[in-house]
């Protein structure tokens, strides 16, 4: 007798992405993302902007993912959501409807960490990429965190280094403001660093002791840098933002790379998985895939959907959580901060 299949529906807002997806056990039937526009003429998320957004979208959202799928609310095994960390009043949007479905259909209500999500996308069936094998080193890289994880099982994962100070998300958005770029400027300072010479303006990397990271540093000197060569030439970052972009991108790829070489070393461990939104950079990906034949290690980078904010990797957590009957009641709270 066949066994029946778990559908899950995932509901992701943890920032300015309005995101729903369902599964069917470990595969994707869809994957719905709503962007919000009205950010970028504030050169970044404005909270509250953003939760009336996701207030308007997470109808819609879910709505369109149920249909895409084929799936109808009846056939839904469980409701998953986006607990933290993130946007408080965006989390609320999530979380009370999420709440309600659940209620509503009488089904479970699983709550997801973010990060945990970041991590666990990798392990989506999807044609075409690999799973990694436990356990393995998880660096994840966002406009919030930088992490490198130890993930010894699905739910066994132990931060071994992180920023002391800004995300790897946040240095390259910041340096793109820098150089006059619109918000968000982490892929377009990827896109103009293609054309570049990444040697062209060397900065240094900051003496950080162990796995941790820091970036402040390197983001003022950027900062000192422009201003330095501007009032030289008003039309420097003109005459030079491919080479400039390249520069910085270079810097921050030897920074990620140096720590997880060390962690590697450290913890013996030559599997390598990266998550969040920095992973979609074309320069970081270009690097661990030559990293793997230098070093013998095996890179694990997900499907390019499942790298930014989706409900997808949401949607993974909460199919693991359910085949491990690990439910939440609906007194469970929204945090903006938490702890992988």
């Amino acid at each position: 007798m066949q066994e029946k299949p778990t559908y899950i529906l995932a509901i992701e807002s943890s920032c300015d992405d309005t995101a729903a997806a369902i599964l069917k056990n470990n595969k994707v039937l869809s994957n719905i993302v709503a962007r919000q526009a009205v950010h970028e003429e504030y050169g970044g998320v404005v909270p509250e902007l953003a939760s009336r957004a996701h207030q308007q979208n997470i109808v819609p959202v879910i709505d369109v993912a149920l249909k895409k799928a084929g799936v109808n609310r009846e056939e839904l095994s469980a409701v998953a959501f986006t607990q933290g960390p993130g946007l408080m009043g965006s989390l609320l949007v999530g979380s009370s409807f999420a709440k309600s479905m659940a209620m509503a259909l009488d089904v479970p209500l699983i709550a997801v960490n973010h990060m945990q999500a970041h991590i666990l996308a990798h392990f989506i069936e999807e044609e075409g990429f690999d799973m990694p094998e436990f356990p393995f080193l998880a660096m994840t890289i966002s406009g919030g965190h930088t992490q490198i994880v130890k993930v010894t099982d699905y739910f066994t994962m132990e931060v071994i280094g992180e920023t002391t100070d800004d995300a790897v998300g946040e240095a390259f958005d910041k340096s793109a403001k820098i150089l006059g770029l619109p918000y968000p400027g982490g892929p377009l300072i990827d896109k103009y660093a293609q054309e570049g010479n990444p040697k062209a303006f060397p900065f240094t990397k900051p003496k950080v002791p162990g796995l941790n990271f820091s970036f402040s540093g390197l983001k003022t000197q950027i900062l000192y840098f422009i201003q330095k060569k501007t009032e030289e030439n008003p039309n420097f970052v003109a005459e030079n933002l491919h080479d400039i972009c390249a520069s910085i991108q270079y810097t921050i790829i030897n920074i990620l790379m140096d720590k997880i070489k060390l962690a590697v070393k450290e913890t013996g461990i030559k599997q390598i998985a990266i998550g969040g939104g920095v992973s979609a950079n074309s320069g970081i990906r270009k690097t661990l895939k030559e990293a793997e034949k230098k070093y013998g290690w095996k890179t694990f980078i997900p499907k390019f959907e499942y790298t930014t904010d989706n409900a997808a990797m949401i949607g993974i957590v909460g199919y693991h959580k359910f085949l491990k009957h690990e439910f939440n009641d609906a007194s469970v709270v929204s945090k903006a901060r938490i702890e992988l």
